[in-house]
């Protein structure tokens, strides 16, 4: 399952059940890539990011109200990179307008809004088109129909699910089944140390059933699993000076009794990481990500070239994660999602019911 391709030893992984090889570590747009960070920066980022075995970009045409995909096309026109060198995964549902046709995934928003997105990227193709949310106002048949045409038409190699639960995955694959239409590969999603319930309990069946795959988002929990915040909110950090509605989220929960008693074990797990692994929490938090088998790649933010060095260190981690360190992760934190199945018990041993 992992290949390395390239002389930084970068570990590659199959996306889900494609034939896809992606790098264990890629870079993400989110807030930076054409938000807080615009111009040369952008390419100096990339370029340290692909020397270093990086060739994943992901953006959506949401990320600042599509400002990300256009930096992104312009940096990656600048610095000359073969195209068959790299894969660009793009995201679609939000749009960059408000109509009533120019969000969602009605078939009429999935075509023109990857068409719209190609040309802000510069590109004729992405390797990959998530369905960045579900849209129940959406037949399912015309959303997986809309998918299946872009990839027909050559505007994607494959596409995926962001934030989908499993009853709706499992119904794009029977549609998909039923028409023998291309079915998604993989579940952008948020996994981390503190956040394992739905990535590690509702999509196992998943996993078995159709070797689905996951990008991960927020490793570090939007910043928490640094450390940084393990004394109060900095001024000048994310949580204290970003008001994006995620980030509005993440800091309530960071005020609340729920999050106190988080911010507790982050700080038994910072202390553990440097007293008896020898390194940083962040750089154990991504590895620990990096190290569950169904994830395809863990998505780095950064905004400037010394932080994708700085979260590569993660690399070195994954040897030290043997059964009894993630057994110690486990007890500290508390929050291993026990698998049961349908009926509220433990399934047998090697058995999972079909959805």
């Amino acid at each position: 399952m992992v290949q390395d391709f390239d002389k930084k030893n970068m570990p590659f992984r199959r996306l889900g059940s494609s034939g896809l090889r992606i790098p264990l570590f890629s870079l993400g747009a989110w807030l930076t890539l054409g938000g807080s960070v615009k111009g040369d920066p952008v390419k100096d980022i990339i370029k340290v990011a692909f020397e270093n075995g990086i060739n994943l970009i992901d953006t959506a045409e949401t990320y600042a109200n599509g400002e990300s995909e256009r930096h992104i096309g312009i940096a990656l026109k600048s610095l000359g990179y073969r195209r068959s060198d790299l894969i660009i995964t793009t995201k679609l549902f939000w749009g960059t307008r408000r109509g009533p046709n120019d969000m969602g995934l009605s078939r009429k928003h999935v075509i023109e809004g990857l068409r719209e997105s190609l040309d802000r990227l510069q590109l004729d193709y992405v390797d990959v088109v998530f369905a960045h949310r579900p849209d129940p106002t959406v037949p399912m048949e015309e959303v997986v129909r809309a998918f299946n045409w872009v990839i027909e038409k050559g505007w994607a190699f494959y596409w995926g699910t962001s934030e989908w639960t499993v009853t709706e995955i499992e119904e794009a694959y029977h549609v998909a089944d039923k028409l023998g239409l291309i079915a998604p590969v993989a579940e952008q999603c948020k996994h981390n140390l503190l956040h394992r319930e739905r990535p590690e309990k509702e999509y196992e069946p998943l996993y078995r059933k159709y070797d689905y795959g996951t990008t991960v988002f927020s490793a570090l929990a939007q910043g928490i699993l640094t450390g940084k915040y393990n004394e109060g909110i900095p001024a000048d950090s994310r949580l204290g000076s970003n008001s994006a509605p995620p980030i509005n989220a993440a800091r309530e929960r960071f005020n609340s009794p729920e999050g106190k008693a988080e911010l507790a074990k982050v700080k038994e797990l910072t202390e553990y990481a440097e007293k008896e692994l020898g390194t940083k929490i962040t750089h154990l938090a991504l590895a620990w990500v990096a190290a569950q088998p169904h994830t395809s790649t863990v998505i780095l933010g950064a905004s400037k070239p010394e932080q994708v060095l700085d979260n590569l260190k993660a690399l070195e981690v994954l040897p030290k994660l043997t059964p009894e360190v993630l057994e110690k992760l486990d007890q500290i934190l508390g929050n291993k999602p026990s698998p049961v199945n349908l009926w509220g018990r433990p399934p047998p041993e090697g058995h999972w019911p079909r959805l």
